[in-house]
């Protein structure tokens, strides 16, 4: 990136940014290390690990698009802080947690803190940098964030073998405080969007938040989530869980009719008239479905089915971090060159491949043949389609929506890993097995495979990204 490219302050903008957003993907990437040892400490089996995990992913994307709109109204680095500060402190309340019911109440708690951080750092990223220089911030900001994923299983996995699992919530909150203090060098929060979507100033002055969309979208995600993961354990018959089955899904009814009429929807549906928006989010469904299965579930087989310890669960995933960091700003760099089609039409092909490989295990377990190749393929595939994914879905939005479009794709995701996550319990039969974790590598690859034929399909003729441009950051503080 030359310096003609890059606008006073845009640097320390995207150190920021990347810092924000990794204080969220550490969270995802040590909890999931832990998940074993905390169901043997606090009972509940494969239904609390999947609750752990979705207590979390549930309200994180559900209310991810109205942190979107928040960060558009009130500005990046202002909701960045908020966020910040309420992780440090959910985080803290699970690390104390005394029995599983509170531990979820934290990690649902987690979410809504968790909600207001990627959104706004990757706005940052999008109101200041343009055209290829973005496509290059994008690559580094993922290369970068996925240090996460390198530090996480391992620092979890080393914690868990000799601390205990409680401490991988307490570490989260060290990037916090650092985070903070790298905050307080950015020259005022003017990454303001002018006319933001979902919500918007109004002649008072004040904020209109779509509360109604919001807790639509809470409870339609809540009912069929719930349904999936206690149904597995109470029955599918249960009349309980029959009844949040069927009002969550028609809360998701009404929740696309009322975004549709809404003054201020947290979601505007108009963005999906792009077609690049839309193919890019369509992709997404299926890419990380299919990725939040695969890192769920193989450090669990790695620990409870190859009776191996949490340190090397850890280590297992290590490739994919590391192909990571060596490949995703070249890749940003080439797909900004010549468009998004072919890396989002291979990667997941190649990802695919990868967990296809781990069909070979069987019992004993060999980690270091069966799965540890399956891994590598997997990080060179994501890696190949995570950032060409992540600029084509926001090229093209108004620079004032890149808050809300970049909260639309995040929660798109999120809600994907979330109820891919319930439905582990349908696909292996309640029993984490052999049998089970091949299903489970089926249903990955299959998903893949569909998404990287949605991109082949739906992104023919789509340009290299072309960002609008946009002003650089503002060193005076606003009014």
């Amino acid at each position: 990136m030359t310096d003609a490219e890059t606008p006073p302050g845009a640097r320390l903008v995207l150190v920021v940014a990347i810092l924000a957003s990794f204080v969220s993907f550490l969270d995802g990437s040590i909890v999931t290390v832990a998940l074993p040892a905390i169901a043997r400490d606090l009972g509940g089996g494969v239904t609390l690990q999947q609750w752990v995990v979705d207590g979390y992913l549930l309200t994180l994307g559900s209310l991810m698009l109205v942190a979107g709109s928040l960060s558009d109204i009130f500005g990046r680095v202002r909701i960045l802080r908020v966020g910040l500060i309420a992780f440090a402190l959910t985080s803290l309340l699970a690390a104390f947690a005394p029995d599983a019911g509170l531990l979820i109440a934290a990690r649902a708690l987690q979410g809504v803190a968790g909600a207001l951080l990627v959104p706004s750092s990757l706005a940052l990223i999008t109101a200041t940098f343009t055209g290829p220089a973005m496509g290059r911030a994008i690559g580094t900001w993922t290369a970068w964030t996925g240090v996460a994923f390198l530090i996480g299983p391992l620092t979890g996995g080393g914690l868990v073998d000799t601390l205990g699992w409680r401490w991988v919530f307490g570490l989260v909150v060290l990037p916090v405080v650092v985070t903070l203090v790298m905050m307080v060098k950015l020259p005022g929060d003017a990454h303001r969007g002018g006319a933001p979507a979902g919500s918007a100033p109004g002649a008072d002055g004040s904020a209109h938040i779509d509360v109604v969309g919001a807790v639509l979208a809470a409870v339609g995600l809540a009912g069929p989530v719930f349904a999936l993961i206690e149904g597995q354990r109470i029955g599918f018959g249960d009349p309980f869980v029959i009844a949040s089955l069927v009002v969550g899904v028609a809360c998701l009814v009404a929740f696309v009719l009322w975004e549709r009429r809404a003054a201020h929807p947290m979601m505007p549906l108009r963005l999906f008239s792009v077609r690049s928006f839309s193919v890019g989010n369509l992709a997404t469904i299926g890419i990380y479905a299919a990725t939040s299965l695969g890192t769920l579930l193989i450090p669990l087989v790695v620990q409870e089915v190859g009776h191996l310890p949490a340190t090397v669960s850890g280590l297992i995933t290590l490739p994919t971090t590391v192909v990571s960091l060596v490949l995703s700003r070249f890749v940003g760099g080439l797909a900004g060159r010549f468009g998004p089609r072919p890396f989002m039409t291979v990667g997941p092909l190649i990802t695919a491949s990868g967990f296809a490989w781990m069909l070979l295990t069987r019992d004993p377990l060999d980690v270091w043949w069966q799965i540890l190749p399956g891994v590598v393929l997997f990080g060179l595939g994501m890696t190949i389609t995570v950032t060409p994914l992540t600029s084509t879905v926001l090229s093209q939005v108004r620079p004032d929506e890149a808050g809300i479009a970049s909260a639309v794709n995040n929660a798109i995701s999120r809600v994907a890993g979330l109820v891919a996550v319930a439905f582990v319990g349908v696909i292996t039969g309640g029993v984490l097995d052999i049998g089970g974790f091949h299903r489970v590598l089926v249903v990955t690859a299959a998903l893949l495979v569909i998404s990287g034929g949605v991109s082949f399909a739906g992104l023919r003729g789509v340009p290299a990204v072309r960002a609008p441009s946009v002003r650089a950051p503002s060193s005076r503080s606003p009014e």
